[in-house]
């Protein structure tokens, strides 16, 4: 298990700065933005930590959606990719605010929450073809905790 889990871990972390990469130098994905300083340490202007986060609610959507009784792999990935993008809704007012990211004319376009769906399905499909067996209720809880975070910054 240790050593699927890692590879899971690197693929998504890997997949998620390339298509960061994608977004940020061609604009090809999300739409055209452009990263701010509060994220730290930087790979060709992205961000590292943006390969953890993606890893995290990834892998947290995917525990949750494991967790549930919905048998179907593709209703399960839909309703967790559904809900990455309800998060992420939460997020952008917060993002642009406290300098995470940028968008062009401060408007983030429909484009973003469309190619968020479909990133965030493709990476939930292949934690469903990883296997792991049913996880604990850790994952689930920090993407909650996402939720509540972003919530509360929206009206600092």
């Amino acid at each position: 298990m240790e050593g699927k889990f890692i590879l899971f871990s690197l693929l998504i972390f890997i997949s998620s700065i390339i298509v960061e990469w994608l977004g940020v130098h061609k604009g090809w994905i999300f739409g055209n933005y452009t990263y701010g300083q509060t994220l730290g340490i930087k790979a060709d202007e992205i961000p590292l930590i943006i390969g953890v986060n993606w890893f995290l609610l990834i892998y947290s959507a995917g525990v949750l959606m494991q967790r549930t009784r919905i048998r179907s792999i593709l209703i399960r990935v839909i309703v967790g990719a559904i809900i990455l993008v309800l998060l992420d809704l939460i997020i952008e007012p917060v993002a642009q605010h406290f300098n995470y990211w940028h968008w062009t004319n401060n408007i983030v376009p429909l484009k973003n929450y469309l190619d968020w769906f479909l990133v965030s399905g493709v990476m939930l499909f292949v934690f469903e073809k990883f296997g792991f067996r049913k996880q604990g209720i850790v994952a689930p809880v920090f993407l909650l905790v996402q939720f509540v975070f972003f919530m509360v910054l929206i009206f600092l």
